[in-house]
């Protein structure tokens, strides 16, 4: 955002997930709840790729997705996932693959970070599970708190 000619830092959140489908649905639980400055928030669903014409339009400092990813992890942990480990972590309720997705808002964006959170179940129905929402609450304190590099990062080998 410019405001004469000051910048000011304007970061993005694009919730991505199925919420018919139990913890699935937690990307877009993230977009709905959280709120800071500098920060906006969206619900993508299952098609986050109808959302690339605002990141350009935006681009933020700080573009943050958020979906669910079966990491073989304890339900409701988080990992920040490179770009070259989606395709292991990966659900597969999404039109376009994540990856594309990231390729194609590279240069529309100073940072790009891909959260995962460990679902309990992917299966029929809303209901979000307690260590899920658990999770992003942990997530979102961490936003909130600029610790986002806290989180660690995913790998096949060390989990």
């Amino acid at each position: 955002m410019i405001l004469g000619n000051q910048r000011y830092a304007m970061n993005m959140l694009l919730g991505i997930g199925n919420t018919l489908r139990r913890d699935d649905g937690i990307g877009c639980i993230v977009a709905q709840q959280f709120t800071h400055p500098g920060w906006k928030a969206i619900e993508c669903g299952t098609a986050p790729e109808n959302f690339t014409a605002v990141v350009r339009r935006e681009q933020p400092d700080i573009l943050v997705l958020v979906d669910a990813a079966d990491m073989g992890l304890a339900p409701g942990d988080l990992r920040r996932i490179p770009a070259d480990k989606i395709q292991d972590v990966g659900i597969g309720t999404h039109q376009l693959p994540l990856s594309h997705l990231i390729a194609y808002l590279a240069s529309d964006a100073k940072v790009i970070t891909f959260i995962g959170i460990q679902p309990k179940s992917v299966a029929d129905g809303e209901a979000i599970s307690t260590e899920v929402i658990d999770g992003a609450q942990r997530l979102m304190a961490a936003i909130r708190q600029g610790e986002l590099d806290q989180i660690p990062v995913y790998s096949r080998e060390g989990i």
